[in-house]
């Protein structure tokens, strides 16, 4: 009797399961980041299954070789660049050098290895903070570069103006379906609450927390509860994200908001509420105000048929959730 073709010593393997065109293999630099995370599980919610991620510490974007040969291994044909070098005012403000270099290097790398090693299409992620920080309101894409940034956050609006004009340049010169994207201020699942590198929503979670715990009777913030900002939750984000990698392929980049904002002040006094802080809240204006108002206008990408799902008073709530599950 002839062996089982299981058994067979010399029986070929079975071929790998290639990925079909509408399920590529998809990298997602920056997967277990707050914007990363969120595209990885919009991903899944769709039935992406061919998904790759490496943490840092698997995989350094600011080595040039290891990420050529990451690429030439993996081959992957759909890129998310979500991985940066990110802090609010402060860490800006103390680590400029840092905030320029590693974000330069991180995105030139793994823009120049998708090129080179022909992915399909990539998705750049940028920040509302390159538009000029006087620009008319709302902020429309052809602001970009209409004046002088904000000073507090500009080496890393300059890093992601240049990953803009990276994707720009390589789609010119070499036909590459590199698209870029530009989000308000996001929050969310996995955000970082390190009161020195932390955002103004996350921080003030934090902060809240910590004085209700406490028994503070206040609690002083920074600047002086004036600027107005626009937010949207992590996941809207992802959604979004999918949606233009799916159906977007321009030059031009894209904004991606909520189209509501509110003051800092009233962001603090949602967020006490919602902690259950019931103390005084101070401003400090001898601290910094950042840009003084910052509402993106995501028209263009409405009018694709994409819209957030997520109110704000439900989003708090749900990233407070994540904050104290942080805490035990």
């Amino acid at each position: 009797m002839s062996p089982d073709p299981v058994d067979a010593p010399n029986a070929p393997p079975d071929p790998p399961i290639m990925p079909s065109p509408q399920d590529p293999r998809i990298y997602v630099a920056g997967h277990h980041g707050l914007a990363g995370s969120a595209i990885w599980r919009s991903l899944e919610r769709k039935g992406y299954r061919h998904l790759i991620g490496r943490r840092s510490s698997e995989l350094d974007l600011r080595d040039a070789p290891a990420v050529d040969a990451f690429f030439a291994a993996e081959r992957p044909e759909w890129v998310f660049l979500a991985a940066a070098k990110v802090g609010g005012i402060k860490a800006n403000n103390d680590f400029p050098g840092e905030f320029l270099f590693n974000n330069l290097a991180i995105q030139n790398h793994v823009i120049d290895a998708s090129r080179r090693h022909g992915v399909r299409k990539l998705l750049f992620l940028g920040s509302s903070c390159i538009y000029p920080r006087m620009a008319p309101q709302p902020l429309k894409e052809e602001y970009l570069l209409g004046g002088p940034l904000e000073p507090t956050n500009q080496w890393y609006a300059i890093a992601k103006i240049a990953g803009i004009k990276l994707c720009q340049a390589y789609r010119r010169q070499y036909g590459c379906d590199f698209i870029s994207a530009m989000p308000t201020n996001l929050y969310g699942p996995g955000d970082n609450y390190d009161p020195l590198g932390s955002h103004v929503l996350p921080a003030l979670i934090r902060r809240f927390h910590e004085a209700k715990v406490a028994g503070a009777p206040s609690v002083t913030c920074w600047g002086s509860g004036n600027p107005l900002r626009e937010f949207l939750h992590s996941d809207d984000l992802g959604d979004a994200l999918v949606f233009l990698m799916e159906r977007y392929s321009e030059e031009q980049f894209i904004n991606v908001g909520s189209g509501q904002e509110l003051t800092i002040g009233e962001l603090a006094a949602t967020v006490a509420r919602i902690v259950g802080y019931p103390g005084t809240i101070h401003w400090d204006p001898t601290q910094p105000d950042g840009t003084p108002r910052k509402l993106m206008d995501s028209s263009r990408l409405q009018a694709l048929g994409w819209s957030p799902r997520v109110s704000l008073e439900e989003g708090i709530r749900g990233a407070y959730q994540d904050f104290l599950g942080h805490q035990a």
